[in-house]
């Protein structure tokens, strides 16, 4: 796999991949480029022999702040099971600010640790926007803590969070990743099949999805066809007057 710009990648021979978002200047904003990066490098981490990825950021200030207002980008590309689409386990590892969208990408992981300083703030109620995809916490957590996050636009502390249930363990400051890694070198001596299985149950079967998380769905399911061999093959045919050779990819 590339090192892409904006991220630090690292593969572990335990079958442990290492994601971090590398823009600790921009308190690991997530801009146009960096969801792309995000999406392409989960996919590699899908197609390779890897097992499990913790996901983090740079530093220790935020996990990320969120979108970067300054070059906005398409951040259902890199929510879990909706850009990001994997049934291996994906595990956050926060440390500091987790903001906005960057808590919608620790919320749809399979598994969260956090610092004891996190701070986990959903404040589009606050800016007169919405992209919707964080309806889906209600599903997650308690509802009544769900829509105090989500309409309040109060930061929520590592400890009310793990008593909620929104986070799996709670750590000493600069402990996440190490912690996250560990906790993946269990998942990664574990059977594989079961633990892809049981997380496309819960995803498929268990879990309600929101109007946004359907809309990213259908745009990632659209720009597989929209990006094929066989959209090429089919145009090229049209032009050359000639019977199509689709190969289904």
């Amino acid at each position: 796999m590339s090192q892409p710009d904006n991220l630090l990648i690292e593969h572990f021979d335990d079958g442990v991949s290492l994601i971090t978002i590398n823009r600790e200047a921009r308190r690991n904003a997530i801009s146009a480029s960096t969801a792309i990066e995000l999406q392409e490098t989960f996919a590699e981490f899908d197609r390779s022999t890897q097992r499990v990825a913790v996901l983090t950021g740079a530093g220790t200030a935020a996990f990320t702040a969120g979108a970067d207002v300054s070059d906005m980008p398409e951040l259902w590309r890199c929510v879990p099971s909706v850009g990001i689409t994997t049934e291996k386990p994906v595990i956050c590892a926060v440390s500091g600010w987790c903001v906005g969208g960057g808590l919608v990408m620790a919320m749809m992981a399979d598994l969260l640790v956090a610092t004891e300083d996190a701070k986990f703030y959903y404040p589009e109620a606050r800016l007169g926007t919405t992209q919707g995809m964080i309806a889906g916490l209600a599903a997650r957590i308690p509802h009544k803590v769900a829509m105090e996050m989500m309409l309040l636009a109060r930061p929520v502390g590592a400890e009310r969070a793990y008593q909620a249930g929104f986070v799996n363990q709670v750590v000493p400051n600069g402990q996440h990743v190490e912690a996250a890694l560990a906790m993946a070198r269990e998942l990664a001596g574990l059977a594989p099949l079961v633990l892809a299985t049981l997380k496309r149950f819960v995803n498929e079967g268990v879990l309600s999805h929101g109007p946004t998380e359907h809309f990213g769905n259908t745009r990632r399911a659209m720009e597989v066809v929209a990006q094929s061999e066989d959209r090429k093959e089919g145009l090229l045919a049209q032009r050359e007057k000639r019977a199509p050779k689709f190969i289904g990819r």
